[in-house]
Order: structure tokens, then C-alpha cells, then sequence
């Protein structure tokens, strides 16, 4: 089974977010119910891993992916993306059959 990778770029931009945070702080990612596709991605800054939590690390970088949203995840790799309509983290998931044509939300 694949777990999640971090790309180069999103691990760099994880460690600028949370430079500011406490020790051991790192991304939440996510996946709840609702968009136009089912379900969306949640993705914030959190000052630890929760009880459970899957912990991803890259070059300092840190994800953390709870327990029930782990299965939606695996094979995915976060990413940074720096395109003309804004710059935003990305979930390439290989999972998602189909997604909203503003990328946020996915169905599988």
C-alpha cells in the first residue's frame, strides 16, 4: 500500500508556514463531505500530530492525516503550486475519480 508524499516544493513551503508556530507543528490534511463532488480536502496548520495521526516527513517538513481521512489519501503526493490564478497547496490524488472544475472538491 502507498503512503503520501510530500513534493519538494510543498515541504519547503510547509516549514515558511509554521516557522512562526511551536516546535513540531506541521500541515493537516484532510478529507471531509461536501463541495459539488462529495468531498473536499481541509488542509490548516496544526501545532502537533492528534492521537493516531499519520505523520509524513520531508526535509523538516511535516503532514499530518488523521486516521479516517488516510485511506481517501494514500498514493497521494501534497504539492505547491505557484500558478497565475494564486499559489495554494494541491493534493495529486490518484483515488479521486472525478473532481469540481475548481479543483477543490472530489469524488471516488
Amino acid at each position: 500500500m502507498a503512503g503520501i508524499a510530500i513534493s519538494a516544493a510543498a515541504a519547503e513551503q510547509i516549514k515558511a508556514v509554521v516557522a512562526n508556530e511551536p516546535g513540531g507543528a506541521g500541515l493537516r490534511v484532510a478529507v471531509e463531505g461536501g463541495g459539488c463532488s462529495g468531498f473536499q480536502y481541509e488542509i490548516a496548520v496544526a501545532p502537533a500530530p492528534a492521537p493516531g495521526d499519520h505523520v509524513v516527513e520531508r526535509d523538516g517538513a511535516r503532514l499530518f492525516v488523521d486516521p479516517v481521512s488516510l485511506p481517501f489519501l494514500l498514493g497521494s503526493e501534497v504539492d505547491w503550486v505557484d500558478e497565475l490564478i494564486g499559489a495554494s497547496f494541491k493534493v495529486k490524488n490518484p483515488n479521486a475519480k472525478s473532481s469540481c472544475g475548481c479543483g477543490v472538491s472530489f469524488s471516488v
